[in-house]
């Protein structure tokens, strides 16, 4: 499968899609204000019972949440991957053609119990870029992602939560999977799924793309590599996470998205080398009722987003994931918490609150 795969095609040129976000942030020079969903139906109400006073207000949409950790691999001797105890026989009859893997996996649908077990210290290629890690089981693009069944939740009917969620996998794949945007370019078609009316989020997007720093980062929403320095190999990325939605404040239709995403890559200037760059992200983020909140239909606010990152960079930010390779890679990256970056079975908040205050830990592989 594609990178983008499941994401689907669009008919809007790049043109338009400029003039769509250009107007969410400065507006449309000289054209009318259309009024709001909820003016309108203020103006219906009042024509429908005249003298009945309004009492009921519109809110601004979720202020959300940032947090990150950053990971290097840690290397036991000067390879490019670390080798890892193995367990023979639960191992024997796995390995064999292709990525050295057996049966993929069933589609994530609950918190796994634990970490993958230990892979044998395969290392990546070209040809199997996956080799030696446990993604080597896992689908590829948004099929790696489960989305639930929909039913009505809040002021959402099935339909319109079947379409939210499908919105959500597709904000996903143009954030995290999108060819272009993993090449460095800007991830137009994810931001004008974002509703323009969070100020906030307008103000990181804007720094995070013109000036990317510590607290405005665009990592912590996209995946962008510089392709001047790796590329990425061949064209699958390895996915597993699923899709969870509740009823939110306001009756909100507010979904989840916990995905982990592995991606191959090679230096630019060629030499044959394979590193694995891992990324973990938690999104949350809410439907809101345009009769309730300010918002712009069919689009989503930003409620929280967390992201966990092995081997993207530990240093200065640049708004590129950085990955090492080889000798590049230390020994020991630091002194900090050391983490599987394939373990879904600790949540997302567990994981930020452990780490903290650190600079950057050591991952036990990648």
């Amino acid at each position: 499968m594609s990178v983008g795969g499941g994401q689907g095609g669009s008919s809007v040129s790049d043109e338009e899609w400029e003039r769509f976000l250009r107007e969410s942030v400065d507006g449309a020079p000289g054209a009318p204000e259309e009024p709001s969903a909820r003016a309108r139906v203020v103006a219906r109400r009042l024509r429908e019972n005249p003298g009945k006073p309004e009492t009921w207000r519109a809110y601004s949409p979720a202020r959300p949440k940032r947090r990150k950790a950053w990971y290097a691999v840690g290397l036991l001797s000067a390879v490019a991957l670390l080798v890892v105890a193995v367990d023979p026989g639960r191992v024997a009859g796995w390995f064999g053609a292709g990525d050295g893997a057996g049966e993929p996996l069933a589609a994530e649908s609950e918190r796994p119990g634990g970490p993958p077990s230990a892979e044998t210290a395969l290392r990546p290629s070209l040809e199997e870029p996956f080799r030696g890690s446990p993604a080597a089981r896992w689908a590829s693009g948004t099929v790696g992602i489960t989305v639930p069944a929909a039913k009505a939740t809040g002021w959402m009917s099935t339909a319109q939560v079947e379409q939210a969620l499908n919105r959500t996998r597709d904000f996903l794949a143009a954030s995290s999977l999108d060819p272009g945007v993993l090449r460095g370019e800007r991830p137009g078609r994810a931001i004008a799924l974002i509703n323009p009316r969070q100020q906030d989020v307008k103000d990181f997007l804007s720094t995070a793309f013109r000036a990317p720093d510590e607290e405005n980062n665009p990592l912590l929403l996209f995946s962008r590599f510089d392709d001047a320095r790796v590329r990425l190999v061949g064209d699958e990325v390895r996915t597993r996470g699923r899709i969870t939605y509740r009823e939110g404040e306001r009756g909100a239709l507010q979904v989840a998205a916990d995905v982990t995403y592995v991606y191959p890559v090679t230096p630019a200037a060629g030499g044959g080398e394979v590193a694995r760059t891992v990324v973990r992200r938690e999104v949350v983020v809410n439907w809101d009722d345009p009769a309730k909140v300010v918002t712009v239909p069919g689009t989503l606010s930003l409620v929280s987003y967390s992201v966990d990152m092995t081997n993207g960079g530990c240093g200065a930010v640049t708004g590129y994931l950085t990955p090492q390779f080889g000798a590049e890679q230390p020994v020991d990256a630091g002194a900090g918490r050391r983490v599987d970056p394939y373990d879904r079975s600790t949540p997302m908040d567990e994981r930020m609150r452990k780490s903290a205050g650190e600079e950057c830990g050591t991952a036990t592989r990648s």
